[in-house]
């Protein structure tokens, strides 16, 4: 079995999204995320077994398209992104595609899958070139072990280099903030405003993994300047 796609213990029912968390040994904390409208994205290719993602009616969609930072001529073209690394962070991570579900957008709620991957929301936005909405990237932290998203709730993170690698080669960002949400409000922030390229990391905010969910946002970094 492939080490980074190890299965968490087993989870107490009942929490809310945010990225999820577990315990080892103990208490396992799943984290959730509240899911908005794809705003106006591209229906997401298919993918076997899974509904459509846009089959199933959202909220309102959110503010107008908001103008991407110029990328720099360099970078690859869009891609599904595959491995998510911020050293600063020691975070490390595979990163798959995942689908909602129609029962997941019709009640505005995700929870990826139990392990110690990243997870990319593949209805909203690809990173790089041509790249026409945020790429969204979840993951969960865990109570009582140490896991790679755990290390996300850290506020000097801001300035911070992520490379993310995609099928058509590694892209740069640079975290513009470390921010916290209300899991039940998540999905009224402006986190999910059309902003081409930009890149939003979402996990459980480790000191409350029940009640918060602890978002990066990071932009491209120009060639030239990685």
């Amino acid at each position: 079995m492939d080490p980074t796609q190890q299965q968490a213990p087993r989870r107490r029912s009942g929490a809310r999204w945010a990225a999820a968390a577990g315990g080892l040994g103990a208490v396992a904390v799943l984290s959730t995320v509240l899911l908005t409208d794809p705003l106006g994205a591209a229906p997401p290719e298919p993918v076997p077994r899974a509904p459509a993602a846009s089959a199933t009616a959202a909220p309102t969609p959110g503010p107008t398209a908001v103008a991407a930072q110029e990328p720099g001529e360099s970078r690859p073209e869009a891609a599904a992104p595959v491995r998510l690394r911020v050293d600063d962070a020691r975070l490390d991570v595979a990163v798959l595609p995942l689908a909602p579900s129609e029962q997941e957008l019709a009640t505005e709620m995700l929870v990826p899958p139990d392990t110690l991957d990243g997870y990319w929301l593949t209805p909203y936005g690809m990173p790089g070139e041509g790249s026409e909405n945020t790429t969204y990237i979840t993951g969960h932290s865990w109570e009582g072990r140490d896991a790679p998203f755990n290390r996300l709730s850290d506020p000097g993170l801001v300035g911070s280099e992520i490379e993310l690698e995609t099928e058509n080669g590694t892209l740069e960002y640079r975290v513009d903030s470390v921010v916290t949400h209300d899991k039940n409000t998540l999905k009224d922030s402006d986190i999910w405003r059309i902003v081409p390229d930009r890149l939003v990391v979402v996990s459980c905010y480790t000191e409350d993994l029940w009640g918060k969910n602890v978002v990066l946002t990071a932009s491209p970094v120009p060639s030239g300047q990685a």
